[in-house]
């Protein structure tokens, strides 16, 4: 089918890629070709040849062909107006009619494509019956993906139910955490405050010991200035009169101080007020607090069981309670899991049992 320009559709297809010209490129033997599949094409060759005729090219960037992109752009232009006015869908590069589906490419295609070296040796089926097998197939992949929906929505809508309970249990943990706490703050607080009373008084010590030491040294410093100043003078004083008081200044000049000291253990002993300090408090602590080794753990007992606050204890409830469906729960009435686990050893434990119940 021929454009405006009366050429034949060949003299817009590269002979390399077989498709209609992108930004074409002029060899200095006549021949063109798309830019990329020139490049592409020398890549692949050692010498730099057209790929019709063989001739060596000198030129790296071979020119534009500015006029076959222009004629190329209105060829393509014409027929996809013949195409958008049409009842049909034609061929983008041919204006044909699109009859078959070529399998390799997933793409429909005009007979002259059929015939074109792109799709030598491929595989086609006629559009309708194309359209008959791949329906299927996403048939099949619909429903799988409508059950894979209602997963989401199940899972989602538990996950909603555990995010409100999050924040119960959050809210509920807190209000305990503070009432523990409170009945711990005192016992803390005067603790902290006999602490913090050591570190004050010993820090008064220490610094009381540095000032009268500095204030030794300042002495003691002024009398090697007093000194140093007295040679210096005597250093630059004409040689009769230095050699007259030389005796008097060597006898003055003798330092019987000794040697500057730093104090030993001026610092504040840390490590007695810091060290092991949460575990030398707990120790104190042991008359007002109590240890349970294995305690219940609320996020794993069947929505029958009603978990006691220091999560000791339980007792049955009816109607159950409204729990998330977390994969922690138990299913089976009456079961809920300690959160603390064994690998090995053997270990007991005592339970207080109601009258009336199995267990």
């Amino acid at each position: 089918m021929a454009s405006k320009s009366s050429l034949p559709e060949e003299d817009f297809t590269c002979p390399v890629c077989f498709d209609i010209f992108k930004d074409p490129v002029l060899l200095l033997c006549s021949h063109s070709f798309c830019k990329d599949c020139l490049q592409k094409f020398w890549r692949e060759k050692i010498s730099k040849e057209c790929p019709v005729c063989r001739r060596q090219s000198s030129l790296d960037n071979p020119p534009l062909n500015l006029s076959l992109r222009n004629l190329c752009v209105s060829f393509l232009k014409e027929k996809s107006q013949r195409a958008s006015g049409g009842s049909e869908v034609l061929c983008s590069l041919h204006g044909e009619r699109l009859k078959l589906f070529c399998l390799e490419d997933k793409q429909p295609i005009c007979l002259v494509c059929q015939a074109s070296r792109k799709h030598s040796g491929h595989q086609f089926l006629p559009i309708d019956e194309a359209a008959l097998d791949y329906k299927e197939q996403l048939k099949a992949i619909l429903e799988s993906l409508q059950d894979k929906l209602e997963e989401f929505e199940e899972v989602k809508q538990t996950c909603d139910q555990t995010a409100s309970h999050i924040k119960v249990q959050a809210h509920q943990s807190e209000m305990q955490v503070k009432e523990e706490f409170e009945k711990l703050h005192q016992f803390l607080k005067d603790e902290e405050e006999a602490r913090i009373r050591a570190l004050k008084e010993e820090e008064e010590q220490k610094s009381l010991i540095m000032k009268e030491k500095t204030e030794e040294m300042s002495k003691e410093m002024s009398t090697l200035s007093d000194t140093i100043t007295a040679i210096e003078k005597q250093m630059v004083a004409e040689d009769i009169i230095f050699l007259q008081n030389f005796k008097a200044t060597i006898e003055s000049s003798t330092c019987t101080l000794q040697n500057p000291q730093t104090v030993l253990g001026a610092l504040i002993d840390v490590a007695k007020h810091l060290g092991n300090l949460r575990f030398r408090v707990w120790e104190k602590m042991k008359d007002i607090v109590q240890f349970t080794p294995v305690v219940l753990d609320p996020n794993t007992a069947h929505s029958s069981l009603l978990i006691h606050e220091d999560l000791t204890s339980f007792k049955w409830t009816f109607p159950a309670q409204t729990l998330p469906d977390n994969p922690e729960r138990f299913d089976t009435s009456g079961c809920v899991l300690g959160s603390e686990g064994f690998n090995s050893g053997s270990h007991y434990w005592d339970v207080e049992v109601g009258d009336g119940t199995f267990w």
